[in-house]
């Protein structure tokens, strides 16, 4: 291997001093060095206050550093560095930082190293400074005992603690005055049930390495870190167990969390686990489909920036951003980010963590043509060296030009060039960024629109009566927009009923002329709007009896990121306080529950959302609606008949509700259990005894949801999962409950158990319920009996609810109800509090219940069908026949479970619901009922 050549052997360019006295100075100072480093080093001093004081402070060290090759300096620089008590270790960094600072500036300005080394040893340094800050203080929490079986060889991997780099530092990218933009994690399953005390620990290591890398002191400061890019960081500790990240991304994952993955990478502490991490977070990031709701988004966020900045208006150098503002760094970020993330779940080719090598891949691939993807690799280039220069001048965390003159004269020295000739260079990359990138985001132009059938030309002559055509200005902008929405819905599976879908739409619309600039300025929302119409007729339905719903389209809010269950209760709970009487607080409710169920359906159809975020925020709705109307009920109720008795009642979620796993027409699966306290009966204006007074408020709770009225019903509400079924009371007390589990409750009322959850109702009664719940799965899952039963019941199933068709996900051996049916025993058997269909499996292996391999196909099958189920259930009521859907319904399906066609889906279902079948008949039993092998 070739030696590199000493530096100043590779000088191709030096700064023009712009205070030319300190440049003089500093140069006089390094006359020992040669007149090879004479202009570069009067340049950076001429240029640069910070650079002067660095030359000054290190001189005698940098001689030695330049009398070689850079590489070789920077590499002592780090490898000199070594785990130190924290007093020692801030000390050592930032004299580090101090000396890797203006290596990397002199190397950047004199032409010695391209930009990728530049970030490169910046990002490296990084690195270093955090595994090492971590070693240390994690070292100082096992030697006080603070981590639970940890060791002293544990801190070279940080006892399970993981920095993982996002941003710039995950690329490698750092500019020079950057933050590094850090989310700590821990390796939970480390420590078991232990893992309360380690994350305390955690927590306040991370917090201590924050302050030994961030605090300026007299030595300066190694890097200010940033840790608010983990999940929810408003409410969230600075260090989580990754159980609770990979919980959220799953659940409330955003798309702007997706693109900030791509550059991330473990960088300090744990690498394995942290790659582990971020390996499970493969399918959040990387969507099977071709996402290209994410242009929509990043063209949001672009403008949401330059709105929150104020960088609007004409381009100008002074004051202008070049990270943030039009033409920038950050339009290249976006257009290459969101180009991989539209197509990189289908090619991992194309997951390169650099802007650059993203470029590049996008180009092979065939997304980017290669004269564009050169082009900005080069402007990206030139943008990244003004931001530096703007950076050292002051070793400031700005993007921003100077505001004066004199300030753009300085910057043009330090890049080496006259002012003039920086100003129209400038300008002109600006322009040429914001041409290439602008497109890619802009609406495109309306085509040519098809020709008309009879009864559909009939359908469009009558639309100039409406009263959104009314208007001169409407009917000009919809005039443009007619030809898009004919065309799309011509490609429907029947297209006039899609036609007459978005007639009934557009009859509704009382004025047109915000909602047709809103389809004009967001061409995809027209797609959004044919797709309802040519593919779910659910929803088509539902929009042209209520166009209405479409106002929080006009506002922004409908594409706005999903707020979680919390959210969704407080809005529920206040939209019904503004309501006086009860029966308009119940119709209140189910406009308010029906305008989510229906966004929800329409970011799922739009593939904004897949079939498990569907879930989870069909789930999030149903218990802000049963969250929000049992205290409404309650308090009528308790209006005619006085308070409840007792603690009051609480209202169990079971099945799919108590696992927050519903589809687009899930029913509910109910319990309520109350708890009297020995008083016997209410005090009100018509008192009742306790047994009947919770058995009518129940009965009001389930009208309330069921009752058909003005706005339909809420939900469909099952409660045969009560103790002893349809012949028991429909409330039950905490005392019969209890014991009726313990006693006689049969292994199917225990498997159900595994999956109930409190949704509503008195917060101590709520705990003694989880806490019966949890007591009755450790003490019946050892049950000898409970494979046999399981089998038995299997064998039931089998027979009274077959699949109906080739494409059934829910009924059959080897579909999605034999496989909740295995998770729930293996839960019960590994006396596990677990509820999802995946923990419980988890709870099985661990258990020793199930084998790795066996939860491999379990999971495959099960996410596949879930896809299958939850999108058909989106698309019809009726069994699925992929073949009937039409193009629409059929494309929407091999989208979400990313087949190519029908034949492959059909292939891919069939060998993923044999292998689970065969799995759970080892493990539970034949439809016989004869039961597999232990373990």
């Amino acid at each position: 291997m070739t030696e590199p050549l000493p530096f100043a052997a590779r000088l191709t360019r030096a700064p023009i001093p712009f205070d030319e006295q300190a440049g003089t100075d500093a140069a006089r100072a390094f006359l020992d060095l040669g007149t090879e480093l004479q202009p570069l080093i009067a340049g950076a001093a001429g240029c640069s206050p910070y650079l002067n004081t660095l030359l000054t402070r290190e001189g005698d060290w940098l001689r030695h550093a330049l009398s070689g090759a850079p590489e070789t300096a920077a590499a002592q620089v780090l490898a000199s560095l070594a785990p130190l008590p924290p007093d020692r270790l801030g000390p050592a960094l930032r004299q580090a930082k101090r000396r890797i600072a203006l290596l990397t500036a002199l190397a950047d300005l004199g032409g010695v190293w391209p930009l990728e080394e530049v970030t490169g040893w910046l990002t490296r340094l990084s690195d270093r400074a955090v595994d090492l800050s971590m070693q240390v203080l994690v070292s100082e929490e096992i030697r006080r005992g603070k981590l639970p079986g940890q060791g002293p060889d544990d801190a070279a991997t940080a006892a399970g603690m993981v920095s993982i780099a996002m941003g710039k530092t995950g690329a490698g990218e750092l500019n020079y005055s950057s933050d590094i933009d850090l989310i700590c994690l821990f390796d939970d399953a480390r420590y078991g049930a232990e893992a309360v005390e380690a994350r305390a620990a955690f927590i306040r290591v991370t917090r201590r390495m924050t302050a030994l890398l961030s605090d300026q002191t007299g030595e300066g400061y190694v890097f200010r870190t940033d840790l608010r890019l983990r999940p929810d960081a408003s409410v969230t500790p600075v260090c989580l167990s990754m159980s609770a990240a990979y919980a959220y991304y799953e659940a409330e994952g955003r798309t702007w969390e997706r693109a900030a993955y791509i550059k991330a990478r473990p960088c300090g502490g744990d690498i394995a686990a942290g790659e582990r991490f971020l390996a499970a977070l493969t399918p959040f990031v990387w969507r099977k489909h071709l996402d290209f709701a994410a242009i929509q988004d990043a063209h949001d966020m672009r403008l949401r920036i330059r709105e929150h900045r104020h960088l609007h208006g004409p381009l100008k150098v002074e004051g202008h951003n070049i990270k943030l503002g039009q033409g920038g760094i950050r339009e290249i970020e976006f257009f290459t980010q969101t180009r991989q993330l539209i197509a990189g779940g289908r090619d991992p080719s194309l997951r390169d963590r650099t802007t650059v090598g993203g470029l590049a891949a996008l180009a092979a691939a065939g997304w980017v043509p290669v004269d564009v993807a050169d082009d900005l690799t080069a402007l990206y280039r030139a943008h990244r060296e003004v931001e530096h220069r703007l950076q050292m001048v002051q070793d400031a965390r700005t993007h921003e030009m100077p505001s004066t003159a004199e300030g753009v004269a300085r910057i043009a020295a330090f890049c080496g060039q006259d002012e003039t000739a920086f100003r129209a260079g400038f300008l002109d990359r600006l322009a040429r960024t914001d041409r290439l990138t602008e497109g890619f985001f802009a609406p495109s132009e309306a085509e040519e629109g098809p020709e008309l059938s009879e009864t559909a030309r009939a359908i469009v002559q009558g639309w100039g009566s409406y009263p959104a055509l009314r208007s001169d200005r409407a009917q000009g902008i919809f005039r443009r927009l007619r030809p898009a929405f004919l065309k799309r819905l011509s490609r429907a599976a029947n297209p006039d009923e899609a036609l007459m879908a978005l007639d009934g739409f557009l009859k509704g619309l009382p004025a047109g002329v915000q909602v047709f600039s809103l389809f004009q300025a967001n061409p995809a929302l027209i797609d959004l709007i044919v797709d309802i119409a040519g593919t779910a007729p659910e929803l088509a339905a539902y929009l042209s009896r209520n166009s209405s719903v479409l106002d929080a389209v006009i506002g922004g809010s409908f594409f706005a990121p999903w707020p979680g269950k919390a959210a969704l209760v407080k809005e529920l709970a206040d939209r019904l306080e503004a309501v006086p009487d009860y029966e308009r607080k119940l119709d209140a409710a189910r406009r308010w529950m029906k305008e989510w169920h229906f966004r929800v359906g329409v970011h799922h159809l739009r593939g904004l959302i897949d079939g498990f975020e569907s879930a989870k925020e069909y789930a999030d709705l149903a218990e802000a609606v049963i969250a929000g109307l049992w205290p409404v009920v309650g308090a009528d109720f308790a209006r005619k008949h006085g308070p409840a008795p007792g603690r009051g009642a609480v209202v169990l979620g079971m099945g799919s509700l108590g696992a927050a796993r519903l589809n687009a027409a899930s029913d509910l699966d109910l319990i309520v259990i109350y708890d009297a306290e020995g008083v016997e009966q209410s005090e009100g204006p018509r008192p009742l005894a306790a047994r009947p007074y919770f058995a009518r408020l129940t009965q009001a709770f389930v009208t309330a949801l069921t009752a058909p009225m003005a706005e339909g019903r809420l939900y469909e509400v099952d409660m045969r999962l009560r103790p002893s079924g349809r012949q028991g009371p429909v409330a039950t007390s905490l005392a019969s409950f209890t014991a009726y589990q313990e006693t006689e409750a049969w292994t199917w009322e225990h498997l159900a158990l595994t999956r109930a959850r409190v949704l509503a109702g008195e917060a101590t009664l709520a705990a003694d319920v989880e806490a019966v719940r949890r007591r009755v799965i450790q003490a019946k899952g050892q049950g000898a009996g409970v494979r046999a039963d399981v089998a038995a019941m299997r064998a039931r199933l089998a027979e009274a609810k077959p699949a109906k068709g080739a494409w059934e996900a829910k009924n059959g051996p080897g579909r999605l109800l034999d496989i909740e049916l295995l998770a729930q025993m293996a839960a019960l058997q590994s006396g596990s509090a677990a509820r999802g269909v995946e923990t419980q499996l988890a709870s099985g292996v661990k258990g020793a219940i199930l084998s790795v391999s066996d939860q491999t196909a379990l999971m495959e099958a099960y996410r596949l069908l879930w896809q299958l189920q939850a999108g058909a259930r989106l698309l019809t009521d009726r069994p699925l026949e992929l073949e009937r859907l039409g193009e629409g319904g059929r494309a929407f399906l091999l989208r979400e479970t990313g087949e190519a066609d029908a034949a492959a889906l059909s292939a891919r279902l069939d060998r993923a619901v044999a292998e689970a079948g065969a799995v759970i008949s080892a493990r539970v039993g034949g439809e016989d009922g004869e039961t597999g092998d232990e373990g």
